[in-house]
């Protein structure tokens, strides 16, 4: 009874205190949902094998609403820390997780984002290896706050990716886009879409694996989150080159498609957190297509454009033909969104 009671109770600024009640948070939320032998010494560090290069990530994540249709934070830091690390090239392996909570926080949902943080680590494959806890007073943090890190590693059949689009490389995506910003968007703004809108968060590492054990040559790999694709498209210009993008092979789901018209939102802006984005020279388009298509969460992957001589312009081309630029975000479309 007791331990329903405490359950069902809220977190205290006691319990980021260090003492007895920060151990008992420590042992009646965390370690039940991430409990694995890197954490079993709990100590300051984790020690954990390694390799001669590795990647390292870190992100926060401040999103509202904490829970989403498609997702909630913990399923979203957990994918946005390993999918950073994946198209970097590298296998994700080890995943830190700090968490500042306010005072006043129902105990009940800050178990439920525990064990959602854990189910995501395992779909991933990655293991949890270090934490930290803190808590501040009501009023401070809009409830809770997530900070990972996450540790991959590069092995010889898998350097990094050089992360240079090149001349006559083909531009894919693995799947539909926009989904997770408009998911946000209309939870956020109680739109009541039927069915809802669902966030496409989701680890990418199988579709970056398919794509690399086929042997296709990657030249540069993004994942398209804030800022959309046309942020990625512009981290990836150069002043010798110009990106076509074509509007008619953009894959957008029609509830996204038609959330954007009603809003006047472009999908080329809007935020994904389970897609990648690839610049593969034109000899493995295909295959690459092929191994994503074949792979779940890649049926509807795409070629979307392509990397020809220029003067580092990006551009589509619409339905009609005639030819729209694709303007560098500024500003924040939708803050909180991650």
């Amino acid at each position: 009874m007791k331990g329903v009671k405490w359950m069902n109770g809220k977190i205290t600024l006691a319990q980021g205190s260090g003492g007895k009640a920060y151990r008992e948070l420590i042992q009646k939320v965390f370690l039940p949902a991430f409990f694995n032998e890197y954490l079993r010494p709990l100590t300051d560090s984790a020690v954990c094998d390694g390799g001669e290069r590795i990647a390292f990530t870190t992100d926060s994540y401040v999103i509202k609403p904490l829970f989403f249709p498609g997702g909630d934070i913990g399923r979203l830091c957990v994918c946005g820390t390993v999918n950073d690390l994946a198209v970097s090239g590298a296998i994700p392996k080890y995943i830190s997780v700090g968490m500042i909570i306010e005072a006043g926080f129902e105990v009940k949902t800050l178990v439920r984002i525990a064990n959602s943080i854990a189910k995501a680590a395992e779909e991933a494959g990655v293991i949890i290896v270090t934490g930290d806890t803190k808590v501040v007073e009501g009023g401070s943090a809009d409830g809770i706050f997530i900070n990972t890190a996450g540790v991959g590693v590069f092995t010889k059949e898998r350097p990094p990716v050089e992360q240079k689009v090149k001349l006559k490389d083909k531009i894919i995506i693995s799947g539909y886009m926009a989904s997770h910003g408009m998911a946000i968007m209309a939870a956020r703004m109680d739109m009541e879409f039927k069915p809802p809108i669902e966030s496409d968060v989701a680890p990418i590492i199988s579709l970056v694996d398919s794509v690399i054990k086929s042997g296709c040559k990657i030249n540069a790999m993004r994942d398209p989150t804030r800022g959309g694709v046309a942020a990625t498209l512009h981290e990836w210009i150069t002043p010798d080159i110009d990106i076509v993008i074509y509007d008619e092979a953009l894959p957008v789901r029609p509830d996204v498609a038609a959330a954007c018209e009603i809003l006047g939102m472009d999908p080329l802006y809007i935020a994904n957190e389970g897609i990648m984005l690839l610049s593969i020279p034109e000899c493995c388009a295909d295959l690459a297509l092929k191994s994503l298509h074949s792979t779940p969460g890649g049926e509807n992957a795409a070629i979307i454009g392509e990397v020809i001589n220029g003067s580092g312009n990006i551009y589509s081309i619409t339905e009609y033909g005639t030819k729209r630029r694709i303007i560098v975000p500024e500003g924040e479309l939708l803050p909180r969104i991650c």
